[in-house]
């Protein structure tokens, strides 16, 4: 064997042997795990009852200037950096304005089909408390990722939407807005007309 090939054979062995062998690391995935949602009743002067998650530190809730009797509902989580904003109104006239009511909260849904990827829609129905109403769910980069609406069809209309802190990155807020959107099926679920 020439000096030259045992050389290029010794560095060719010497390369090889003396690093250490390649382990592909796995996908990371973040992972965020919140508190398990614990309800109690909102107790708020309100003509409507619902639960809330103990999670919405801040509760706020003030009367509203319309021409029919409303009120704001602010639900704060400062951990998950998000609000759930309700308004109720009053069903005072007649059937013309439900139907003002609910075309505007449709509206206010469909306002967010320029930026969102889908907006499938979940009918809700509790024919033995009265409440009827559809949760909108928003995917995609928009600034609320959540609308529903509730009603007796004859007193009573109540709205919220889904809002948070930051600027809207669909695949960063995801697992906060799965959270929230439980605690917006909850209220729907729980509402009692007064």
């Amino acid at each position: 064997m020439s000096k030259t090939l045992y050389l290029i054979l010794l560095v060719v062995v010497f390369c090889f042997s003396c690093g250490e062998d390649f382990v592909p690391k796995p996908k990371a995935e973040l992972r965020l795990e919140y508190a398990k949602a614990k309800y109690v009743d909102a107790n708020l002067e309100l003509p409507f009852a619902f639960e809330k998650n103990l999670s919405a530190t801040k509760v706020v809730s003030k009367e509203l200037k319309a021409p029919t009797k409303s009120y704001g509902i602010n639900l704060e989580y400062p951990t998950l950096k998000g609000t759930i904003f309700l308004t109720y109104k009053a069903i005072e006239k007649d059937e013309k304005n439900l139907r003002d009511f609910l075309r505007d909260a449709q509206k206010f849904t469909l306002e967010h089909t320029k930026k969102a990827d889908e907006i499938p829609a979940y009918p809700f129905e509790d024919k033995k408390k009265k409440v009827y109403g559809v949760l909108s769910e928003v995917k995609g980069n928009v600034a609320s990722l959540a609308q529903f609406y509730v009603t007796d069809s004859i007193n009573h209309f109540l709205t919220g939407s889904l809002y948070f802190y930051a600027k809207p990155n669909y695949d960063s807020i995801l697992p906060a807005a799965d959270y929230l959107q439980k605690d917006i099926k909850r209220i729907m679920e729980t509402v009692t007309w007064k």
